[in-house]
């Protein structure tokens, strides 16, 4: 049987630490100038799902429902490990050890419908601002990554007996 507060705290702080990540991403996004690419919205969708999974299944645990919350403690995990996956083939792409896609990476023109030569396209191979070396994408990995590993060693590792 799983802890209660084993899963309630997987969840909140997995919760809190999508939360984190979104408003950080905002934060060089709006006060930064840094405007995200195609790939760097790609890492958001699972964090902002990992935010709703993870208060919920907080709220869940608290509530006395546990069967409930460990679902929702399983999919916050795996919705973070997503993120963090996201983050590494973004880093791979930046670091052009692998090919993105194409609508955002290399230097090929594509006409879609509308022509708006003020409009500035933000290309996902290059990163927009790095610190010792990482971009943005390489710390969401991981961070993102790590965080998930501790969350699910929190969760399924050995339980101590009474």
């Amino acid at each position: 049987m799983f802890q209660p507060s084993r899963v309630r705290l997987v969840c909140l702080g997995l919760g809190l630490l999508a939360l984190a990540l979104i408003l950080g991403a905002l934060g060089f996004q709006y006060i930064g100038g840094y405007p995200p690419c195609e790939m760097c919205h790609w890492q958001r969708w699972p964090l902002i799902a990992a935010i709703v999974t993870g208060f919920s299944g907080a709220g869940l645990s608290r509530a006395g429902k546990p069967g409930a919350a460990l679902a929702l403690a399983i999919l916050t995990i795996l919705l973070v490990a997503t993120a963090g996956g996201l983050g590494l083939f973004h880093a791979g792409v930046e670091w052009h050890w692998w090919k993105g896609p194409q609508a955002c990476t290399g230097s090929r023109f594509e006409y879609r419908g509308t022509l708006d030569l003020n409009a500035r396209v933000v290309m996902c191979d290059v990163a927009a601002w790095r610190l010792f070396g990482l971009s943005l994408a390489g710390y969401n990995a991981i961070i993102s990554l790590g965080a998930a590993a501790i969350g699910a060693a929190t969760l399924f590792g050995k339980r101590e007996r009474a």
